[in-house]
């Protein structure tokens, strides 16, 4: 029976693009101040680069400005960008999902990947602690502990006080978040959203045991989990 379900953080449960966007808007405006220009066409600019390639967004503006630079005038722009408060909110289909696990006792957790300062201030401003039980950050663990490392469910699982086989993870990145169910018997469900990384490869070609494309589908899954495992319980009879 399942009695705990474990989300994903970014293109899960919030739009990774809408938290890229108010980034390039907030360093946008640092730009325009810093070098008087205007700052909606240096939004542009940072989002058509972005585009091209997401790798060195901030030295090629620069490189496009006719700017010249240090490392460390980067790694400051990098941290100005993590650092920000961003412009997001859950998706659409997220709090009435989260509401119905309430309903039914089942305790929710957050697994996410990303450096540390840029995800707590996306978890603030979501106010994510008002809505789930437990939170792991991974990289407060160490970068090594990044998803895929099962680290963060060994923990989650302490935790939230469950089985591996009663819990469920959600996410939808293929390259890391479906590899824990060739580790430990939690199933896994992949979200289909127009994400960063929907185009990424399966990690070992470990695949999702179920896919969504909306949250009020997780309904369907685990009233299918349960009845399985009353069937379960039945024939041991």
């Amino acid at each position: 029976m399942i009695r705990a379900v474990v989300f994903d953080l970014d293109d899960t449960l919030i739009s990774e693009k809408k938290y890229i966007k108010s980034g390039y808007q907030y360093i946008s405006k640092i730009l325009s101040a810093r070098y008087d220009k205007d700052a909606q066409e240096l939004y542009q600019l940072l989002f058509k680069l972005f585009n091209e390639s997401p790798h060195n967004v901030f030295n090629r503006i620069l490189d496009k400005m006719g700017i010249s630079y240090t490392k460390n005038d980067i790694l400051e722009m990098v941290e100005e960008y993590r650092d920000h408060l961003p412009d997001i909110e859950f998706f659409d289909d997220v709090l009435p999902c989260l509401k119905e696990l309430k309903k039914k006792n089942i305790k929710i957790g957050v697994i996410t990947d990303g450096y540390a300062t840029a995800q707590r201030q996306k978890l603030k401003v979501i106010k994510a602690t008002n809505f789930f039980d437990e939170i792991i950050v991974t990289d407060e663990l160490g970068r090594e502990y990044w998803k895929p490392h099962p680290k963060a469910f060994e923990m989650m699982k302490e935790k939230l006080n469950v089985e591996f086989n009663e819990m469920i993870y959600v996410g939808d990145n293929p390259e890391k978040d479906f590899y824990i169910s060739s580790i430990y018997p939690t199933e896994t469900i992949r979200i289909y959203r127009d994400g960063v990384y929907r185009d990424r490869k399966y990690l070992y070609n470990i695949k999702e045991n179920h896919s969504i494309h909306c949250l009020s589908e997780l309904k369907l899954i685990l009233e299918q989990e349960r009845i399985h495992s009353s069937c379960g319980e039945i024939s041991k009879i």
